[in-house]
């Protein structure tokens, strides 16, 4: 799934991106470290995977989107 890098904090390696329909979601040390990832700026195209439904879903996975 695609989304927008919304917030990154670099002492935390964590933040929030906005998913295409607008809703934010929030992503933790782990889904960051597991993208392989070193900085993300607002603003970026980034692919997420997630686990779990409703309000259980979170994101696993950051990393930039290629084309």
């Amino acid at each position: 799934m695609q989304a927008t890098s919304f917030t990154y904090d670099s002492d935390t390696r964590s933040g929030s991106v906005l998913l295409d329909d607008g809703t934010p979601m929030e992503f933790d040390a782990a889904a960051f470290d597991a993208g392989g990832l070193r900085l993300l700026r607002s603003g970026q195209r980034v692919r997420i995977e997630t686990a779990g439904e409703g309000t259980d879903r979170r994101i696993t996975l950051v990393t930039l989107q290629t084309f």
